[in-house]
């Protein structure tokens, strides 16, 4: 059930919050202003708004699935096996589910490169993609993997480690939408942060990945190129930060509630 409710939670944050996203991608991109970011897409039209959204239906659905029920997998296994702390047994099994997630990073991959305005006139669709992919190898699917095992296994260990401790400094719930809303409460703040947190990461993944073909640069010297490109400043580094962290407040808000409330119902 853990699987199912990582499912459902993943595909209601996706189908919502997905304009947002687009907006964050291109500021990560190019380094935009919010503003010039959706004027970015107000020019690519209504019918392209959405263009994109398979691959993260397939990816996060699927992510979020494994990453809720392996943790869970991984936990039960390890405490029957192990006799290491709880708060060291339940770590290792977080940072197991997001090195495990990092299989599905061709969805993430094909994603990047159908929301980038510049690829527009080489794909239509999802499918397309993976097709033109495939003709440089399977290597090429999974360009970007080093920022990702570097973001999804300490923020899942941060996510999990730190959601009871959060929920219970918030006011005890007496009723289901009270604890629905301490539920959303908790996974927004925990989302923003972690959101935050990881940024730079993800601006280096979103580069690394909207290249196709060419030279597997590492992540350090990606890293510095952007870092040069916006003129060594750190605020340059975080420009969509603030918007990551609104969405991140109101996707994680979305996941965490919708999975807590889920997993009473079955």
């Amino acid at each position: 059930k853990h699987y199912v409710c990582g499912y459902c939670a993943a595909f209601t944050n996706i189908a919502v919050t997905f304009p947002i996203q687009k907006v964050l991608f291109r500021q990560q991109l190019y380094g935009l202003k919010t503003k010039d970011a959706v004027q970015q897409l107000r020019k690519d039209g209504i019918r392209n708004l959405y263009r994109g959204i398979l691959p993260p239906l397939m990816q996060k659905t699927t992510t979020l699935a494994l990453m809720f029920g392996l943790y869970e997998d991984f936990s039960s296994l390890l405490f029957s096996h192990t006799r290491a702390p709880e708060l060291l047994a339940r770590s290792m099994a977080a940072v197991l589910a997001g090195t495990t997630e990092a299989v599905l990073t061709p969805f993430e991959r094909v994603q990047t490169l159908l929301q980038d305005y510049k690829h527009h006139d080489k794909f239509t669709n999802t499918f397309q993609a993976f097709k033109v992919l495939k003709v440089y190898g399977i290597r090429e699917y999974y360009r970007g993997l080093v920022p990702i095992l570097l973001r999804n296994g300490p923020s899942n260990a941060l996510f999990f480690g730190l959601r009871g401790p959060i929920k219970q400094c918030l006011p005890e719930a007496t009723s289901y939408s009270t604890h629905l809303v301490n539920d959303f409460i908790c996974g927004g703040l925990l989302g923003a942060m972690l959101g935050f947190l990881f940024f730079p990461v993800n601006v280096v993944k979103t580069r690394m990945q909207a290249q196709i073909g060419g030279e597997f640069q590492s992540f350090p010297k990606v890293f510095v190129k952007i870092w040069q490109e916006r003129d060594r400043k750190l605020i340059h580094l975080f420009r969509g930060a603030h918007l990551n962290y609104h969405r991140s407040v109101l996707s994680w808000g979305i996941i965490n509630a919708t999975y807590e409330f889920l997993l009473k119902l079955l």
